[in-house]
């Protein structure tokens, strides 16, 4: 990885998250395209992100919304939340799943890995994003 002169960019993206109701937060399969869409426009420069503990994620309007004006931006930064206790819960998951690969693993995976932990340490208990 360190020689690669353009690394690519990493993305993680949470489609099928729960809302306090038990069922799917984001909208569905058809709606994926306004997220790839700001990963796209993301990697090319012309948008912008906010960092959260996960990392950089975009806010309400960086996303098009058009044809999708039933998606309050109440609902879409509450999805967006990241509870500090699940966040901890994840990163040791991760150092379980990790152990498997035992010294396959890239060491910069285990480093990440406690860099989000530190991350999350440094959060408040619940991180929302704002705008």
């Amino acid at each position: 990885g360190q020689a690669l002169k353009n690394p690519p960019q990493i993305f993680r993206v949470n489609w099928f998250r729960k809302d306090k109701d038990g069922g799917f937060a984001w909208p569905g399969f058809g709606e994926n395209m306004r997220v790839l869409n700001w990963i796209v426009d993301r990697v090319n420069g012309k948008e912008d992100a906010a960092e959260s503990p996960f990392g950089y994620m975009p806010s309400y309007q960086d996303i098009n919304w058009n044809g999708l004006d039933d998606f309050a931006a109440e609902t879409f930064n509450e999805i967006m939340d990241i509870d500090r206790e699940a966040g901890k819960r994840e990163v040791e998951e991760l150092k379980g799943y990790f152990e498997i690969f035992e010294d396959r693993l890239p060491e910069e995976m285990e480093v990440q890995r406690q860099a989000f932990a530190e991350r999350l340490d440094a959060a408040p208990e619940v991180w929302r994003i704002s705008g």
